[in-house]
């Protein structure tokens, strides 16, 4: 039964638009996310008949719930915090990131054994959640767009519920390979398929990733039915971003960056010092390690740069509650450390590492870049790739990871790498800096042509247009 202030378009995602802080006090502030999904989601905010449905994801999103603190337009859920961290952590981040990542080392892991089902359970409850709130707060034939891994069972279980409804399922990571899907117990792999088989769409970013799904549907449960298959590669906010890199704070960071830089101007002070940039959550999937490994290899074969380009490295904390990335982490910092050990000078620092998130650092950095250094082992997209060329003031050369599923748009421009060739990655970081002013000025240009061919508002009123009308 439809509530009696039905939605008539549903968003469903682990983490919402908003989030709460509980203060000393006992009062509560409230925060506003970014990111494209919330981006994309504004073309239709403001909608009375539009509604987010999301995981209270710590104590001041519960104390919010509890007291009746809602934003509008969003419904959080108040789901309780052993069976969110065992669904959260222990299947979605802990299993289903590293099989769609391809990032097990599989002589030790993974174990399916009695736990892992335990909290598979966990994960189950907490997608029937998502798909019993959805139920109650829809429309006769309203349109549900569901988000990504964690929810992967959601569209399955919302249909038993409510067959009358339009839903999608779009997947924000890569897709494992048919043989890597298949480490996963054989009745949870089905399960997941037809998880998110129950939905009308399945949305992916790149047609790697799309043809990935066919194939393990084809393999595992004989085919994907009468669910649609779609690629959406998700654009980069031109507008916002050019607007926002330009405003004071950003301005103020640029400031701190180059005095960090040092070095001459270029403009009758000595010359300018070259920056290599990467901004990058700390997931295992990101390759920082390997990144700072080929600029170390750069200075030691082109003894010519050293002195005259900084590795400006951004590795912000991601899923700190898990040992395995907290001791990725440290290995950050150990790497950039023996660095700057082995080379740095007293006017010289050779990489420059910053371990605090700060978007307007980000935006300055993506202003100053000569070089945009993206090489993850394994991306869903990755926006970086795509906000650099948007936002750099004097050109940048992209430095990009065939395993990115932004290589797919904009590999043609970039100085393609294979992220586990440290050598051939040192190459390329060298080819960057010596690229031609004119030929990066072109490059850049068509990279952010292609980079925002799809923003956040169309890439999510393309998704809601193609489920069609309301029956």
């Amino acid at each position: 039964m439809a509530s009696p202030h039905a939605a008539r378009v549903l968003v469903a995602s682990n983490r919402g638009p908003v989030s709460y802080t509980l203060r000393d006090d006992g009062e509560l502030t409230s925060k506003r996310g970014g990111g494209g999904l919330v981006s994309g989601l504004s073309a239709v905010e403001g909608d009375a008949h539009s509604l987010w449905v999301c995981a209270a994801l710590g104590d001041g999103d519960r104390a919010a719930v509890r007291r009746g603190v809602s934003a509008d337009g969003v419904r959080m859920l108040d789901i309780d915090p052993g069976v969110h961290a065992d669904a959260y952590n222990g299947i979605a981040n802990s299993v289903l990131w590293f099989v769609h990542h391809m990032l097990y080392q599989t002589p030790l892991e993974p174990v399916f054994d009695a736990e892992f089902r335990r909290k598979w359970d966990a994960f189950r409850t907490y997608n029937e959640a998502f798909a019993q709130a959805l139920a109650a707060e829809a429309a006769e034939g309203a349109a549900v767009l569901v988000q990504d891994y964690h929810l992967a069972l959601v569209p399955g279980m919302l249909r038993e519920l409510r067959p009358d409804l339009r839903i999608a399922h779009f997947s924000h990571t890569p897709w494992a390979p048919v043989e890597y899907f298949r480490l996963l117990p054989d009745d949870i792999g089905e399960e997941l398929l037809r998880g998110i088989l129950g939905a009308d769409r399945a949305g992916f970013l790149t047609q790697r990733w799309a043809d990935a799904f066919v194939a393990c549907c084809t393999a595992v449960v004989g085919g994907t039915g009468q669910t649609a298959i779609a690629v959406h590669g998700l654009g980069a906010d031109a507008d916002f971003l050019r607007k926002r890199s330009h405003e004071p704070d950003v301005d103020e960071r640029m400031a701190e960056l180059r005095e960090r830089i040092g070095g001459g101007s270029g403009e009758g002070g000595g010359e300018r010092r070259r920056t290599i940039v990467r901004v990058d959550r700390t997931e295992l999937s990101k390759n920082i390690v390997r990144g700072l490994l080929a600029y170390r290899e750069l200075l030691d074969t082109r003894p010519e740069w050293r002195g005259r380009v900084v590795h400006m490295a951004f590795a912000y904390p991601s899923r700190q509650d898990l040992a395995v990335y907290r001791d990725y982490m440290d290995e950050v910092r150990r790497v950039a450390d023996e660095i700057n050990s082995r080379y740095a000078t007293a006017e010289w620092t050779p990489v420059v590492l910053y371990l605090k998130d700060d978007f307007a650092r980000s935006l300055g950095a993506y202003r100053l870049a000569d070089v945009a250094l993206v090489n993850p082992i394994r991306d869903g997209m990755n926006l970086v790739a795509k906000e650099v060329p948007v936002v750099t003031d004097h050109g940048c050369a992209l430095v990009l990871s065939r395993e990115a599923g932004a290589y797919e748009e904009l590999g043609r421009d970039a100085i393609t790498v294979n992220p586990y060739d440290v050598s051939a990655t040192a190459a390329a970081l060298h080819e960057a800096l010596t690229m031609p002013q004119d030929e990066r000025a072109r490059r850049t240009e068509r990279l952010a042509a292609a980079a925002t061919a799809l923003p956040p508002q169309k890439w999510f009123l393309d998704q809601l247009d193609a489920l069609g009308p309301a029956g």
